[in-house]
């Protein structure tokens, strides 16, 4: 069992930069590969990011690639997200979300979920 809490959720101008966090409980989080996934209201919950065991790899939706990154401290049990270049469209409810095994894009494919961090971008 994997108990996920998300922060550094915020109202941001365009333009400007947040730092999502993930603290992750257990002591094998880093058997885990981790992804970050959105949410607007009346739509799907979407893939951003996601990251395996290590740091070397990564993978991204086009729309956030060159703006978002997503890195992981297995010492700390925290994932991070750092999003730059920031846009109106990147509203939503962001969540984080822990999978035994390879990282998938698919969100069904993650077995636990954080409760969700709400980032707004204002134009």
């Amino acid at each position: 069992q994997v108990q996920l809490v998300e922060s550094g959720g915020g109202l941001v101008q365009a333009g400007g930069s947040l730092r999502l966090s993930c603290a992750a409980s257990g002591r094998t989080f880093s058997t885990y590969a981790m992804g970050w996934l959105r949410q607007t209201p009346g739509k799907e919950r979407e893939f951003v990011a996601a990251i395996g065991w290590s740091n070397s790899i990564t993978y991204y939706t086009d729309s956030v690639k060159g703006r978002f990154t997503i890195s992981r401290d297995n010492a700390k049990n925290t994932v991070y997200l750092q999003m730059n270049s920031l846009k109106p469209e990147d509203t939503a409810v962001y969540y984080c979300a822990a999978r035994r095994g390879p990282y998938t894009i698919v969100p069904s494919g993650y077995d636990y979920w954080g409760q969700g961090t709400q980032v707004t971008v204002s134009s």
